[in-house]
């Protein structure tokens, strides 16, 4: 008999460069998002938002922030330079999560920021759910005031991650997890 934990237990990120098509169908993809935006939230202020990068545009996009890293490094060493031109050649859909910060709110920045990124793991737990394989990524451009305007970002919002979404085109192992009894205490007055 399987676990309810199993999803859990089994989680792992798929590697970009091993994500091909196809991509979820049009239903499958709105069923995952439905089911990632449902998230701790507190003060009901939906502080993310999601912009899905595909096609074209999803290799236009990964083309200009490849020119905007060479731009900025022409030192950049050639492995470098390669990896920031294929970036976003792989996975057939990547989504962008967004943290949309309520600055007035009594709500602090970092639950509205966790909320967000609650929303980017769920979507790596509602891909493996799906067969789907997922890589959640950060990097220079998710920091990046330029990368933030090209996505037409406001100053209160801010990218929690790049979530590239695919099919699997290899098994891929899984790596070596922290032991529970080197990070659990129990606190005692």
């Amino acid at each position: 008999m399987s676990s309810p934990l199993q999803p859990l237990l089994h989680r792992h990120s798929v590697p970009t460069a091993q994500l091909g098509e196809p991509a979820p169908d049009e239903a499958t993809l709105r069923a995952l998002l439905e089911a990632a935006i449902r998230v701790p939230d507190h003060g009901k202020l939906v502080p993310f938002r999601l912009i899905l990068l595909r096609g074209t545009d999803k290799l236009r996009f990964g083309e200009r922030l490849a020119a905007l890293a060479e731009a900025r490094d022409p030192a950049l060493p050639d492995s470098k330079r390669e990896k920031e031109r294929r970036r976003y050649t792989y996975a057939p859909l990547v989504i962008v999560v967004v943290a949309r910060l309520d600055l007035g709110s009594k709500v602090p920045e970092i639950e509205q920021k966790l909320s967000a990124g609650c929303v980017a793991y769920n979507l790596l737990l509602g891909a493996g759910q799906l067969g789907l394989g997922a890589q959640w990524l950060t990097g220079w451009a998710a920091y990046d005031d330029e990368v933030a305007a090209m996505l037409g970002l406001s100053r209160h919002e801010h990218v929690v991650g790049f979530v590239h979404l695919g099919t699997p085109q290899l098994d891929v192992p899984d790596r070596d997890r922290p032991a529970l009894d080197d990070l659990l205490s129990t606190w005692q007055s």
